[in-house]
């Protein structure tokens, strides 16, 4: 089958080629940073025109505010999945957030996480979509996470996952301590 056929069997499945182009831009955000990612690459990676990538992500931009977006989401159900588990509902939201977070530094796609939290430090409309997902779910449990000790547990398990995007020495580390402080950061949002 010729390159044009496969091309044109790919059209008739654009949730493939969406998914593909997601995959490709997320690891090519990995491998060469947002900075360094070109449109060319990730349909060079994903087997597509360039014609075909604009069609699904009309800019660069789209791309990784969709490729952010998803990941948001995922995190966002592992925390929902975990409140589900948890009877306590002082404190829920950080406990869960907690859980969700460390659960992230252990998984392969941190690295993807990273690339893009990094660039969520430039890139206005990444920082935006943090900024308002996470506002959000304070004002949500406003009622049971807004206590001091809540907000340091956050904090303190934010530290550790930005330990765990410096370098792959410090995330081995860091999933060690991870293990340890897990219940020492879940403890302090316990009511005493």
């Amino acid at each position: 089958m010729t390159n044009a056929n496969q091309r044109n069997q790919r059209k008739k499945q654009p949730a493939l080629v969406r998914r593909r182009l997601l995959d490709n831009g997320a690891r090519l955000c990995v491998e060469q940073g947002v900075a360094g990612l070109t449109l060319q690459a990730v349909a060079d990676a994903a087997d597509v025109t360039k014609g075909g990538l604009l069609h699904h992500f009309s800019t660069k931009q789209a791309l990784i505010e969709e490729i952010f977006s998803e990941r948001l989401q995922a995190f966002d159900t592992s925390i929902k999945q975990a409140m589900k588990l948890d009877p306590e509902p002082s404190g829920c939201f950080t406990r869960a957030y907690i859980t969700a977070t460390l659960e992230l530094i252990e998984k392969d796609d941190f690295i993807q996480w990273a690339a893009l939290m990094m660039a969520m430090l430039t890139e206005p409309g990444l920082k935006k979509r943090w900024t308002q997902w996470l506002e959000q779910s304070l004002e949500q449990h406003r009622d049971t996470d807004s206590a001091p000790e809540m907000r340091l547990a956050r904090y303190a398990v934010d530290g550790l996952w930005l330990a765990g995007l410096l370098d792959e020495e410090e995330r081995v580390a860091t999933k060690r301590e991870a293990l340890h402080l897990h219940s020492q950061l879940i403890e302090m949002t316990r009511k005493p």
